[in-house]
């Protein structure tokens, strides 16, 4: 196997040493389930990555990403991670799921010391639906004024509600695919059932006209996936924007199996991307 191959198929070894803490954080409405991610014996972090889960909005909880987090904090002994929950489609509709996303960077700000974090760098992160939070949350903060955010990380990202990208019509074409594409039309069906709120910039950031002023950003698409253009193209935007955005490709994936986006990120490949990113954050002046 070529070396090249094997960094598309090997995880990350995980650390002998996690730990891992169920904790409760404030969402916009109530309180959240959430869990904090760390190993090693750093007693204070500098860096909070606070992620959100996927599920298209309607479904998914911290279970589904919890080896990905793993694999994760795995790569380095000095990162922490905060998962947290969000309300579900099926139980409140937009904006109910980021306005909890963002009481959840709120939270940990103002709760640092419970977290075992400096409060210096804090960077917002998902997978899929939580990825359009993640999205979401940086427009929020820098339209609510804060918190300050470092960086973003979106991977697979779902950012356009109106499903008009090129990959998202054409790669159903393939009958495995149709399912994926069914399943993130299913979610913003849940997600927005208001029509009029597809093209709000806190659901569909990829409409946004404003989108200047945002912390630097790590977009990972999928080569086979029908969210693959859509993130592209935001990547796109930002760039024109004048944000330090990195775009990168991952291989295909067999995106028809339950929790393949969790795998996919699970990859060497992948977290060496978020490792890389997680470094250009640490010296300002390098590029993203």
């Amino acid at each position: 196997m070529s070396e090249a191959l094997a960094q598309q198929v090997e995880q990350w070894p995980l650390a002998a040493d996690l730990k891992i803490r169920n904790l409760s954080v404030n969402g916009a409405q109530t309180a959240l389930p959430a869990r904090l991610y760390s190993h090693g014996e750093t007693a204070k972090r500098d860096s909070l990555i606070v992620f959100f889960h996927a599920g298209g909005f309607v479904g998914g909880d911290l279970e589904d990403a919890d080896m990905f987090l793993r694999h994760l904090v795995s790569c380095n002994a000095e990162q922490l991670v905060l998962a947290s929950s969000y309300t579900l489609a099926g139980v409140s509709p937009f904006p109910a799921a980021v306005e909890d996303a963002h009481a959840v960077l709120l939270w940990a700000k103002k709760h640092k010391g419970k977290l075992g974090w400096s409060g210096k760098q804090l960077i917002v992160a998902g997978i899929e639906a939580g990825a359009n939070l993640a999205a979401v949350c940086t427009l929020m903060a820098r339209d609510r004024g804060g918190p300050a955010l470092a960086g973003q990380i979106l991977i697979m990202p779902m950012l356009d509600p109106g499903l008009s990208s090129c990959s998202m019509r054409e790669l159903p074409s393939a009958r495995e695919m149709v399912e994926v594409a069914d399943a993130c039309a299913a979610g913003y069906r849940g997600y927005l059932p208001n029509a009029a709120d597809r093209t709000h910039p806190y659901a569909s950031p990829l409409q946004s006209s404003r989108l200047k002023n945002l912390p630097p950003a790590l977009i990972l698409s999928a080569e086979d996936d029908p969210l693959r253009d859509e993130a592209e193209q935001y990547g796109s935007k930002l760039i024109a924007c004048g944000v330090k955005t990195t775009v990168s490709r991952l291989p295909p994936a067999p995106l028809q199996e339950p929790g393949a986006r969790n795998e996919c990120a699970c990859k060497v490949i992948a977290l060496g991307e978020i490792a890389g990113f997680m470094a250009s954050l640490d010296r300002p002046d390098s590029p993203a």
